[in-house]
């Protein structure tokens, strides 16, 4: 794709305190989101997906202004929007709008779904009565729902109809830029499909532009135009769905697509891991040093545990974050392997 980005992250970050001790001091920091960076272009589908706890879902609440941002900055239609308040920022909810994991806790239970979906158009003051109440009928036929559910409540509908609610109501007030959270997570398979190509199906008729956290990677695989693999905080790697899949770089992704159960002859196979999967995510408040994957990684060489890759460029579109790839940390790991020079953290022999 071409042009210039809708979203753009630069060094984003999002720390959260640790408080202990009697006076509740704050002594260090969980860095949910450390220092990320991409852009995600008009009409595209940018998925983020990694394990639980590895920061994903506050990095998409974070660019959506539902967090503050610890640091860095977030663009939008290249405007700045990292700081906005006020009636700035309730003039971007209009354009960003998200989709939550869980239908029957983001539904209010006691409103009737007619009042959930018209809400948005009420807070953002669009049109009369008459015409929210059309709105409201336009959403429900286009999220493939009867007009009449709107005189239901949410417990009178199944998962998956409570989902395609909430999409309605994302769509209210035609907003530019999605977040989906893991939207179909909480749903029984056989409908997670419906939503997805429900999703697909509004993406090309709207225009609409979204950024999709998973940990599912078959899920994204058939869905992300390009995938951001995360972990602890940090992306791993970032490409293109297709070359994620058929030539990863990265130690984990590989360690993630090995993973991946194969089916054979409508079986999932119990063959074991192409990569072995090592270890557990570490505890965020307390990650290694170096490489933040070093401690599970089985590529990792004496290097990793003190020097933090960046992510870098390694050919036109793929980025990754290792040791083993070039870019501006190859000299300091030369240095290491030379056995001339101590590095910072490293004790020679």
């Amino acid at each position: 794709m071409s042009g210039d980005p809708l979203v753009s992250v630069r060094n984003l970050e999002k720390y959260y305190p640790v408080d202990t001790g009697l006076f509740s001091r704050t002594e260090s920091y969980v860095k949910a989101v450390d220092g990320v960076s991409f852009d995600i272009m008009p009409g595209e589908t940018f998925a983020v997906v990694g394990e639980s706890g590895c920061g994903k879902t506050t990095l998409g609440k974070t660019v959506a202004r539902l967090y503050e941002a610890t640091g860095g900055t977030i663009a939008f239609e290249g405007q700045d929007i990292t700081d906005l308040d006020g009636k700035a920022l309730r003039q971007l909810r209009r354009d960003i709008q998200v989709v939550y994991q869980d239908p029957s806790s983001s539904l209010n239970p006691r409103r009737r779904i007619g009042a959930i979906v018209k809400e948005p158009l009420a807070v953002h003051d669009v049109g009369t009565k008459a015409e929210r109440d059309e709105r409201v009928a336009e959403l429900l036929r286009r999220v493939d729902l009867p007009v009449e559910f709107r005189h239901r409540y949410p417990n009178a509908l199944s998962g998956g109809q409570k989902q395609r609610v909430a999409i309605a109501r994302a769509l209210a007030v035609e907003p530019k830029f999605v977040v989906l959270d893991e939207p179909t997570s909480a749903l029984d398979v056989s409908v997670q499909a419906k939503v997805i190509s429900l999703l697909d199906d509004l993406q090309d008729e709207l225009d609409l532009t979204y950024l999709l956290i998973s940990h599912d990677l078959s899920l994204v695989k058939n869905v992300a135009d390009r995938i951001g693999v995360m972990y602890l905080g940090n992306l791993m790697e970032v490409t293109d769905s297709r070359t994620l899949f058929e030539n990863p770089v990265n130690p984990y992704t590989e360690q993630l697509l090995s993973a991946i159960p194969v089916v054979e002859s409508g079986e999932q196979s119990l063959k074991p891991p192409s990569v072995e999967v090592r270890g557990e995510t570490p505890d965020p408040k307390d990650p290694p040093s170096g490489c933040p994957f070093h401690p599970r990684c089985h590529r990792a060489f004496d290097a990793c545990d003190a020097v933090d890759p960046e992510l870098v460029e390694v050919e036109d579109g793929h980025q990754t974050r290792c040791l083993h790839d070039p870019g501006p940390k190859a000299e300091a790991v030369a240095e290491h392997r030379s056995d001339d020079v101590t590095q910072e953290g490293v004790t020679e022999d």
